[in-house]
């Protein structure tokens, strides 16, 4: 530990700190923006809670370690869904945290548009939401 005498970041901190910088979205209105072909959805989930669970519809599937290189435009490795810095991107995960740091760092690679879903897929689930 340095001599400074600044506290670490504890990580409730840092998702208040992230979830700030933008808007998060519901789970209602997530389905709503895919539906019109406004929003991208990227599960992010492992896969043991996506064969628990079950998928959303349409939603990408990306492993949360490789996420930046998939949904960077300019990446020699991105999905063919990643066509520009100004695509709506709505990462989901389990609950809702995973995800809140995962858009934030879909910002620094210039994806401006990207959040979250508040609840994650627990939340799609409960909202009744289509899974299969």
């Amino acid at each position: 530990m340095s001599g400074t005498g600044e506290r670490p970041t504890g990580i409730d901190e840092l998702l208040e700190r992230v979830r700030e910088r933008y808007e998060r979205i519901d789970a209602r209105a997530a389905y709503d923006a895919a539906e019109a072909g406004e929003a991208l959805l990227v599960d992010i989930r492992y896969a043991a809670l996506r064969d628990r669970d079950g998928l959303i519809p349409g939603a990408l599937v990306v492993e949360r370690n490789e996420l930046e290189w998939r949904l960077d435009p300019q990446g020699s490795h991105r999905a063919d869904e990643a066509t520009g810095h100004d695509l709506r991107v709505v990462v989901i995960c389990n609950e809702g945290y995973a995800s809140s740091l995962a858009a934030a760092s879909l910002h620094q690679l210039g994806l401006r548009r990207a959040t979250d879903l508040v609840g994650g897929f627990q939340a799609w689930k409960a909202a009744g939401l289509p899974v299969t």
